[in-house]
């Protein structure tokens, strides 16, 4: 047997995909310990580890107040993670990671279907080092714990339709699949967990010019029983506990009102989501841009659909489409929204990157280089970088300085702003409204009011730097900087 035997090569290609599906893990699971960011992450980690602590896996709560805006998959991963992890920010992400990391799987079993293992290799590794999926799989928020069902939800209805036209034996599971994970993905993000699959399915066949068999008809009485069933598992005990406000606040103001209002302030143009969605692609913009331009050039021309991945290109246009355009028409608009659609855009992705590295050998090494840098330069930057460009953006730092300083038990006041990454770091020391949101203070005479209620002399204060100045009252207070992130300064006041 010789070294370019059959066996040899196959061991090798062995090696160098469990190789690169380790890399991906490893990747994934780096920088997950940085601190918190953004409004969102100290948020929904606090709400879990308010649910951690009372052992309630049901109702969120942020402050000790309910939190009905978004449903309790997240909440659960943290839960999980804080149990075996402790309550940290590895904790916070580590289910977040685990989700990015089952999205490339699903593609890659769905790729596998469409184009053998070549393709679906080619697809895994680009997926995995595309922009969208490795900047929020690493983030403790609700975007990819959403992308995660929908795709595993679509990828399984794919290997399901492209069984059923061949006959094959073993086909019925994936059906079966297809609907618990929609059932998932509500209870991942809400309503939209089951209006996705489902409309993206019925697109399918519109763009394909076919019937759905008889059996997908009659899959959709018994499979929406399997889809509320799993969904059933929070939704059924939230209402039995909340009744009508769970109603009201979760599906009227954070569906009905996020999407044909901008109640919640995230106003962005009709085109928004045109742009973010291929900057998510990147490093492989390049191939996105060129499998579009092929598709279009191939329906204009009314060329017909006959190479091995026709299915897969029309059922990931379906899935590109339906979400864009409904995204597109809400009130509301953030980046990460778009990020369940970002599998689909791979999936046309790869078809470019197949063909390219398919003619050579160079070729085919260039890709994987592209794939491999990417990868191992987002975690260096995660690990070593990344935390010294964050310092605005979260208050971390800042209360432990207090901390160690020993004002460990002091009240945490909002003066000026509101710091939603206190909601973690200061967790029990806010002082909140009486519908639950963190109270603005807007002078000293406030802040002093405050402690007299308290029945304090001293409290710790967050101000934005550029009013600092409003604390020098001598007559009333000393006020003394702890820290400050460039934006934010922690300041200790003590009542004269």
């Amino acid at each position: 047997m010789t070294n370019d035997s059959p066996e040899n090569s196959d061991r090798r290609k062995l090696f160098f995909a469990l190789g690169f599906a380790l890399l991906i893990v490893v990747v994934y699971l780096t920088g997950l310990s940085i601190p918190l960011l953004g409004p969102d992450e100290p948020r929904y980690a606090q709400v879990a580890r308010e649910m951690f602590e009372r052992g309630d896996w049901i109702t969120p709560t942020l402050g000790g107040f309910d939190w009905f805006e978004k449903p309790a998959l997240l909440y659960w991963l943290e839960i999980a993670s804080f149990h075996l992890f402790g309550v940290n920010e590895f904790a916070a992400r580590f289910g977040s990671a685990l989700f990015g990391i089952g999205t490339v799987a699903f593609l890659w079993l769905a790729g596998r279907e469409a184009g053998g293992r070549k393709f679906a290799d080619i697809l895994a590794i680009i997926s995995a080092s595309s922009l969208g999926l490795l900047t929020f799989s690493r983030g403790g928020s609700f975007d990819i714990i959403l992308t995660f069902p929908i795709a595993a939800s679509m990828s399984s209805y794919y290997i399901w339709d492209k069984r059923e036209r061949g006959s094959e034996p073993g086909r019925m599971k994936f059906l079966v699949l297809f609907y618990a994970f929609a059932g998932l993905a509500l209870i991942g993000k809400g309503l939209v967990g089951i209006v996705f699959p489902y409309a993206i399915v019925a697109f399918y066949y519109v763009i394909g010019r076919r019937l759905p068999s008889k059996a997908v008809l009659l899959s959709v009485f018994w499979g929406t029983v399997v889809c509320l069933a799993v969904a059933s598992l929070w939704y059924v005990p939230m209402y039995h506990a909340n009744g009508w406000k769970f109603i009201d606040e979760f599906f009227i103001q954070h569906h009905f009102q996020r999407y044909t209002s901008n109640k919640y302030l995230h106003p962005q143009p009709f085109w928004f989501f045109f742009v973010v969605l291929p900057l998510m692609t990147l490093p492989w913009l390049p191939f996105f841009f060129s499998s579009l331009w092929k598709s279009l050039r191939d329906k204009l021309k009314g060329a017909a659909e006959a190479d091995q991945f026709s299915s897969l290109g029309s059922f990931a246009a379906a899935w590109l489409i339906v979400p864009l355009a409904f995204f597109s028409f809400s009130g509301s608009k953030l980046p990460g929204y778009i990020l369940p659609v970002v599998p689909a855009a791979m999936i046309l992705t790869a078809f470019s990157v197949y063909r390219f590295a398919e003619r050579s050998r160079v070729r085919r090494t260039i890709v994987v280089a592209i794939s491999i840098t990417t990868l191992v330069v987002s975690a260096l930057l995660a690990k070593f970088v990344i935390a010294d460009f964050i310092r605005e953006e979260t208050v971390h730092h800042l209360v432990a300085t207090a901390n160690e300083r020993g004002y460990r038990t002091e009240k945490i006041l909002n003066m000026h702003t509101i710091s939603h990454s206190v909601e973690f770091y200061g967790a029990g020391r806010l002082v909140r409204e009486p519908d639950g949101k963190q109270r603005k203070f807007f002078g000293v005479s406030e802040i002093v009011e405050q402690m007299n209620r308290n029945g304090t002399t001293q409290e710790l204060v967050i101000v934005p730097v550029v009013y600092l100045y409003t604390l020098n009252k001598p007559d009333l207070v000393e006020a003394e900087k702890l820290d400050d992130n460039g934006e934010l300064a922690i300041v200790v006041v003590k009542k004269k």
